[in-house]
């Protein structure tokens, strides 16, 4: 069976624990449940099957009973917090938990990348301006960017992105991009940290109306009466128009200056009831 650290959720560990078991020896979910102080003999598996949620105070009599204990109780907990988080703010802490307990165990989980990346405004526009600055050193980097940042955050935005494979250091201590693009990952956490990057660019968005100059700047909107069919139609539209957008963004290997583009379709009522 893998590694707890392996897995980011934690139905799958558990039905992989009693798969495990079960080739081994006459094991039964009764006996998995009884193990863990539940009177349902069918409980762990229906949780393991996504129909019912483990609630935090029981995480520990199972982990318990599948003979966790230490960093591998606490992932195993943190795995359960971050599943049933009622908020962006609970399944980050959780999920941050996650990175910390596999860090100090030297395990690297990959969709952590993603969340890292995507969780602070400065990743992305670091990782766009390092290559289009060679020989620039961090606090002339900082000065680049038109919102408040320090020469150290720099430094750590740098430190992450080359470490996570984002950003290459040349011998001559230049940046290059690896890949052109950075996609959000599958997991259920990597939209979390995108949710909190769009507040912080709508934020910065925002300060650009008074701070920067209508000719470097396109601001436009529409109020529109949708239909469901229609509100479709545009989604896609807008996915088509992005790719679009991305073609001629790559087409240059030259970076002037670096833009944030948001698009935003929204509700602005509510739905008529029919």
């Amino acid at each position: 069976m893998k590694n707890i650290l392996d897995y980011q959720d934690y139905r799958a560990y558990i039905s992989d624990y009693y798969s495990d078991r079960k080739a081994k020896s006459a094991f039964s979910w009764r006996e998995f449940a009884k193990d863990a102080g539940f009177t349902s003999p069918v409980y762990l598996k229906q949780v393991s099957e996504g129909k019912f949620n483990l609630s935090d105070s029981a995480a520990e009599r199972v982990g318990v009973a599948m003979q966790l204990s230490g960093y591998e109780l606490d992932y195993f907990k943190a795995m359960v917090a971050f599943s049933n988080g009622k908020s962006d703010q609970d399944k980050k802490i959780a999920f941050e938990r996650m990175l910390e307990i596999a860090g100090s165990n030297k395990v690297t989980i990959l969709e952590g990348i993603a969340f890292r990346f995507f969780e602070d405004w400065k990743n992305p526009i670091v990782r766009e301006l390092a290559p289009s600055m060679p020989g620039a050193k961090p606090s002339e980097m900082a000065h680049a960017i038109r919102s408040r940042v320090s020469a150290a955050e720099v430094s750590e935005s740098l430190m992450f992105l080359t470490k996570a494979g984002l950003l290459k250091k040349d011998e001559n201590g230049n940046y290059h991009q690896s890949e052109k693009i950075v996609t959000t990952g599958p997991m259920d956490v990597t939209p979390i940290a995108v949710r909190g990057l769009h507040r912080q660019m709508g934020r910065m968005a925002l300060e650009a109306i008074e701070g920067v100059h209508q000719d470097e700047r396109n601001f436009s909107g529409l109020t529109l009466g949708l239909t469901r069919k229609a509100y479709e139609e545009i989604v896609k539209e807008i996915a088509d128009f992005r790719k679009r957008i991305l073609d001629i963004a790559t087409r240059d290997d030259e970076t002037e200056e670096v833009y944030r583009m948001n698009i935003q379709l929204f509700p602005m009522t509510r739905k008529k009831e029919l």
